[in-house]
C-alpha cells in the first residue's frame, strides 16, 4: 500500500516538473526555430520567460524576417518589445520595404513605431500613394462672390520625415490656406470656374509639404460651387448700419429740439407771469402816487387819454385801411 502511494506521489512530481519545464522551456518554438534555420538557444527562451517576454512574440517574427532575408537578431526584437513596440508590425514593414527596394533599417523602423506612427502603413503609402480629400473650402474672390472648393491631395509617405514630421491635418490646413489665397487674388470668380487647374498649379508651387511626413504628388480640384454674394451682403449690411446711425442722430436732434422748445415755452410762461404780476402792481403804484401827491388828478386823466388814444391807434392799425364812402350833399346840381 505504501509502495503504491509512493509511486503515485512520484508520478505527480514528475508531471509537475515536466509542466514547469515546458512552461519555462517552449520546446515547440525551439523546434520550429531550428526547423526554420534560426539559431535560438534554449536558455535564451528560458531567459525570455524570466523577463516576462512571450517567446512567440519574438521567435515567430524572427523566423519571418529570416525567411525574408532580413538581418535581425533576437536581442533587437526583444529590446523593441520591452520598449513597448509592436515587433510583428515592424518586421512586416521591413519585409514590405525590402520587397519594394525602399531603404529602411530596423533602427529607423523601430523609431517610427515607438513614435506612435503606423510604420507598415507608412511603407505601404510609400509604395501606393494615398489620396486625401479636403472638405469644402470657402473662399471669396475680389468681386465678392463666394466659391466653395473641394480638392483631392495625392500624398506619398516620406520615411525619413516620419519621426518629427507633421501629419495629414497639417497638409489639409495648408492646402485650404492655399486655396483661399489663390481664389482671393483673382479679380473675378468666373476665372476660377473657367480654369480650376490654376488653383492646383499655384498651390502646388508653394511647397506645402515642407516639414511634414508626406510628399505632395498632385493637387486636383474635385468640385467648385458658387456660394453667396459676400460683397453685396457686406455692402447691404454697411448701408443698413449707416441708416441706423443716421436715424439715431436724427432722433437725437429731434429730442434736443423738443427739449429746447419746452425750455423756451417754460421761459415764456415765466416771463408772462412776471408781466402779469407787474401789471397787477400798476394800480397800487398809481394809488400810492395820488395819495402821496407825486402826481395830480389831471396827470392821471392825461395818462388815461394817452392810453386810450394808443389803444385806438392799435385797433385801427389791426383793422386795415377803410374804403372811402361818398358824402351826400343837399346842394342842387347846376
Amino acid at each position: 500500500m505504501s509502495t503504491l502511494i509512493g509511486s503515485a506521489f512520484f508520478i505527480i512530481l514528475v508531471i509537475v516538473a515536466i509542466s514547469i519545464f515546458l512552461h519555462f522551456v517552449p520546446l515547440g518554438l525551439w523546434i520550429s526555430a531550428l526547423a526554420a534555420g534560426v539559431n535560438v538557444g534554449i536558455f535564451t527562451l528560458v531567459g525570455m520567460r524570466l523577463r516576462r517576454v512571450p517567446p512567440s512574440k519574438i521567435v515567430l517574427p524572427l523566423i519571418k524576417a529570416n525567411k525574408a532575408g532580413l538581418s535581425v537578431n533576437v536581442n533587437q526584437l526583444e529590446a523593441h518589445y520591452l520598449a513597448g513596440g509592436d515587433v510583428d508590425k515592424v518586421i512586416d514593414a521591413l519585409i514590405a520595404a525590402h520587397r519594394a527596394e525602399i531603404p529602411l533599417s530596423f533602427e529607423r523602423s523601430a523609431a517610427i513605431d515607438l513614435a506612435g506612427r503606423n510604420v507598415l502603413e507608412a511603407v505601404q503609402m510609400s509604395v501606393n500613394p494615398k489620396v486625401i480629400e479636403t472638405p469644402f473650402v470657402s473662399a471669396v474672390s475680389k468681386n465678392g462672390i463666394e466659391l466653395k472648393v473641394k480638392a483631392r491631395v495625392t500624398v506619398r509617405a516620406n520615411i525619413d520625415r516620419l519621426v518629427g514630421g507633421a501629419g495629414e491635418a497639417t497638409i489639409l490646413a495648408r492646402v485650404g490656406e492655399g486655396i483661399v489665397t489663390t481664389v482671393g487674388s483673382t479679380d473675378d470668380h468666373k476665372e476660377v470656374l473657367a480654369n480650376p487647374d490654376d488653383i492646383s498649379r499655384t498651390v502646388l508651387t508653394k511647397g506645402l509639404d515642407s516639414g511634414t511626413a508626406f510628399e505632395i504628388l498632385s493637387i486636383d480640384i474635385a468640385d467648385v460651387d458658387v456660394g453667396r454674394n459676400i460683397g453685396a451682403e457686406l455692402m447691404t449690411d454697411q448701408a443698413e448700419a449707416e441708416k441706423r446711425i443716421a436715424q439715431a442722430k436724427a432722433e437725437e436732434r429731434r429730442a434736443m429740439a423738443v427739449a429746447q422748445e419746452q425750455e423756451m415755452r417754460a421761459y415764456t410762461q415765466e416771463m408772462q407771469a412776471k408781466v402779469v404780476e407787474a401789471q397787477a402792481d400798476v394800480p397800487k403804484a398809481l394809488a400810492v402816487a395820488l395819495k402821496e401827491g407825486r402826481i395830480g388828478v389831471m396827470d392821471y386823466y392825461n395818462m388815461n387819454n394817452v392810453l386810450a388814444d394808443t389803444q385806438m391807434r392799435e385797433t385801427i392799425a389791426k383793422a386795415g385801411p377803410v374804403d372811402s364812402v361818398p358824402v351826400k350833399t343837399d346842394e342842387p346840381k347846376k
